[in-house]
């Protein structure tokens, strides 16, 4: 059992209101342990009863892909929609390996391509900025470059305890830097400035303070300009990598050279940039991306709400 699960950890969070946290965490440590083939077909399974079953859920996938793939027809996006749950099922499974998987295991199960541009940002010593995008592979992407590089991870804590505390420590444990709250910006610019790396995923709606609009599959998407800020702060290099499942089940993370001329002049322009990067990752891998996140649900004005 991971180190994280102390006597200490037990006695604060014993409340029955946390018992079914913790159930759902010893579930989470037993699917990491299934074989792979297994994990995958069960998180397909399970994808799809939840994409049944919350009706939310399937509206704001549906909604999303309607603006992004206008050209797809019904039966296409219904077919995209349910190999997103299928994803979002096996993501399930890919956050307990992430996690808890032993680490011979994780790094069989991938690679990690581009470690050169890692280290080449890192010799200049003025920390790395790691932009990637929210997908269902993130958090076994993470545990796969964790095995070979040091970072900090930027998270959003959860209104649940027991949940955000232990959490926070697994991704700590496994990543060797850590959590940093999405909100601490002076957090980051310490890590930065002490030439470390931070995981940064600025592609979600995080409300109107520090946003500019700019286009995200065509649509006007509110988008926070922080990255610019942060790298011009700090001088940290920006290093664009993205996670992918691959058709035979196992995994690939890409890191990409660091980004030229950035930040500019334009924090708007940045930030559309940064999109860009961010879309034609998606798509490559669609069913892969975060689509049930209300990306969109900040309107400019005059613009009704689209959920």
């Amino acid at each position: 059992m991971s180190s994280v699960f102390t006597r200490d950890l037990l006695r604060r969070h014993a409340a029955a209101r946390y018992w079914p946290v913790w159930l759902g965490l010893g579930a989470m440590k037993l699917m990491a342990a299934l074989p792979h083939r297994l994990q995958l077909a069960l998180g397909r399974g399970l994808g799809r009863l939840y994409g049944r079953l919350d009706r939310h859920r399937r509206h704001v996938v549906a909604t999303n892909l309607r603006l992004c793939f206008p050209t797809l027809d019904e039966a296409a996006r219904a077919r995209f929609a349910r190999a997103h749950f299928e994803a979002l099922g096996m993501g399930i499974f890919e956050v307990a390996s992430g996690y808890w998987a032993p680490r011979a295991r994780l790094a069989a199960l991938g690679e990690v391509c581009g470690l050169e541009h890692f280290d080449a940002a890192a010799a200049r010593g003025r920390g790395l900025i790691l932009l990637t995008g929210h997908f269902t592979t993130l958090e076994i992407g993470a545990g796969l470059l964790a095995l070979h590089r040091s970072f900090h991870p930027m998270q959003r804590r959860n209104e649940n305890v027991l949940f955000n505390e232990v959490m926070s420590a697994e991704r700590a444990r496994r990543t060797g830097g850590a959590c940093i709250d999405r909100g601490d910006l002076r957090g980051m610019l310490r890590v930065l400035r002490r030439n470390g790396a931070v995981w940064y995923a600025p592609d979600q709606d995080y409300g109107a303070q520090g946003t500019v609009f700019v286009p995200f599959f065509g649509v006007a998407a509110r988008t926070i300009t922080a990255t610019s800020r942060l790298a011009r702060m700090s001088g940290a290099a920006v290093l664009p990598y993205w996670p992918e499942r691959l058709a035979d089940g196992r995994y690939r993370v890409h890191i990409l050279p660091m980004l030229e001329d950035f930040p500019s002049a334009d924090e708007t322009a940045d930030a559309a940039r940064i999109n860009r990067l961010i879309e034609d990752w998606a798509r490559r891998v669609p069913e892969q991306y975060y689509w049930v996140h209300r990306r969109f649900k900040g309107r400019p004005a005059g613009e009704p709400p689209v959920y």
